[in-house]
């Protein structure tokens, strides 16, 4: 069935209440693209944009990773935080809360910009990325997934028109001539309540020359 959302669904007291409930809202574990891009990269400072729970971000702080987690729930940066704590790398970590619809580097730049299953109404996700690739030291590596909008029709996402993008949406944010770029729609299996699935990612990848 096709997830309704509506627009007070992006903001940041629908995701606190959300990060507030019991358990945990996402499992823990490294997002496919990442642990995959990443895996050959040499650790240095990272940034993990819409962090959230902070799967991503402690992954990365265990591999060497210096990390920066940016969500705008404080309940959610709460969780990460204890995550982290209870995984022994909460001195590798520093949360900072802020929206990522106004956020920009003001000059700090990170080796790995990352960011997994951010999407934002109004084609917002386009001026997010131009600002994530302000970002991007020389020689590191910006990468923005995605749920492409081929998945609408499993049923699996959400239904409100332009929430999903492709990379090819987002190709427009990052100058070419400052970064090689990567743009594809990949598969990969999911599992949801025990049956798996096969969706696609929306991966943007480019490297800063």
């Amino acid at each position: 069935m096709t997830h309704e959302i509506t627009p007070e669904m992006f903001e940041q007291p629908s995701w606190d209440e959300r990060y507030a409930g019991p358990g945990r809202v996402w499992s823990g574990r490294a997002n496919a693209v990442l642990a995959a891009e990443a895996a050959g990269l040499a650790p240095g400072r990272a940034v993990d944009l819409g962090c959230g729970e902070g799967g991503d971000a402690i992954w990365l702080a265990e591999r060497g990773w210096q990390v920066t987690g940016i969500d705008f729930s404080t309940a959610g940066l709460e969780r990460a935080a204890a995550h982290a704590a209870e995984r022994g790398v909460a001195d590798r970590i520093e949360w900072r809360q802020a929206d990522l619809r106004a956020w920009a580097p003001e000059g700090e730049q990170w080796d790995l910009v990352t960011s997994h299953f951010l999407h934002l109404l109004d084609g917002g996700m386009l001026a997010a990325t131009r600002q994530m690739a302000r970002a991007v030291a020389a020689g590191g590596t910006l990468l923005v997934v995605g749920h492409h909008p081929d998945d609408a029709h499993t049923g699996l996402r959400w239904s409100m028109p332009g929430v999903m993008f492709t990379a090819e949406d987002l190709r427009a944010a990052v100058d070419e001539e400052l970064f090689e770029v990567h743009a594809e729609a990949r598969a990969r299996q999911e599992t949801r309540d025990g049956v798996a699935h096969e969706v696609t990612d929306a991966v943007l990848r480019a490297r800063r020359r």
